[in-house]
């Protein structure tokens, strides 16, 4: 759940270190023409506005697709992947502590940047969305469905853990060690600094980020209780244990026996898991193709195609 400060800096390096033309462009649609226009809103939350970008036509008839990204992202380092989901109208966050909502008063929690994202979305004047969180918008995005579970359709939540158990043995301690120094020069400072309306709040929303999971743990029930379909994703060498991700999966619904005996699904499972191999906690958004490729078919609770010729020329049949 809790996004390391380190892996943060090499996540928006990344993203912001090509030049624009490097970075991964959508893929040629013809409904590409949506992304021509977004617009830019801002909602009113309990200390200042969140502002957030909608690209697409909210009354288009298909369930908006909310996208909160992770620590020290923003809108425009979420591109790499918005820029390919083009079938569906997007709402996109830049959550508190980040681009141009930037630091506002008090601490930053999963709570606050929940209800936050409700806020949006009433804002905006959505009633229910599916919901896509990286990292910290993982987070956040599972609290939104905890907090605010009629906001919350389908649920995909990519690299996050409920409780610190979820985590890396030394992970905590990692994180107690870091300081606002440490990001002196690098290239999350100039992008805070380049959004935000108050850009020398950096050294304050680092210093808030530091602290955000100290303590955290959600009541597994709770989580049980949960309707919303759900997407699990981490990597196989992610801050959060895979162990812990099949126990989220479980938690949602995912390891059914009777299920698991058909031969095929013949309708949408409720839970599903992804564990990417050769993957880190930043090589998890490093192929948004891929996370794309998973998360439509999964919004439009589409299961795998039968193979072709599976089985059909099996003698005797």
């Amino acid at each position: 759940m809790r996004l390391s400060l380190l892996t943060a800096a090499a996540a928006l390096a990344l993203a912001t270190a090509l030049p624009a033309a490097a970075q991964t462009a959508p893929r040629p649609s013809a409904a590409s023409a949506q992304a021509a226009a977004p617009r830019m809103d801002s909602a009113a939350v309990e200390g200042g506005d969140v502002h957030y970008q909608v690209i697409g036509d909210l009354n288009a008839g298909k369930t908006p697709l909310l996208v909160l990204h992770g620590a020290f992202m923003s809108i425009d380092t979420m591109k790499p992947l918005t820029g390919l989901i083009t079938d569906r109208p997007l709402i996109v966050v830049d959550q508190r502590g980040h681009g141009r909502t930037g630091d506002l008063p008090g601490p930053i929690t999963y709570e606050a940047l929940a209800d936050d994202a409700a806020a949006v979305l009433a804002d905006a004047g959505v009633g229910k969305a599916d919901v896509f969180g990286y990292s910290m918008g993982a987070g956040a995005a599972l609290q939104l469905a905890l907090r605010h579970p009629e906001r919350v359709d389908h649920l995909v939540i990519a690299s996050v853990s409920f409780n610190e158990a979820g985590n890396l043995p030394g992970f905590t301690a990692m994180m107690d060690s870091i300081t606002p120094e440490i990001f002196a020069g690098t290239p999350m400072e100039a992008e805070f600094k380049r959004l935000a309306p108050n850009p020398d709040a950096f050294p304050s929303v680092v210093n808030k980020i530091k602290v955000m999971d100290q303590g955290q743990d959600w009541p597994a029930e709770d989580i049980r209780a949960l309707t919303s379909p759900t997407f699990i994703i981490v990597g196989d060498h992610d801050i959060v244990r895979p162990e812990h991700a099949v126990e989220l999966y479980r938690l949602r619904g995912g390891g059914d026996t009777a299920r698991a005996s058909q031969p095929f699904l013949t309708e949408a499972p409720p839970a599903r898991l992804a564990i990417l191999p050769g993957a880190s906690h930043i090589d998890v958004f490093g192929d948004p193709d891929l996370l794309a490729a998973m998360i439509v078919p999964f919004l439009d609770d589409q299961t795998r195609p039968r193979p072709p010729g599976l089985f059909d020329d099996v003698p005797g049949e």
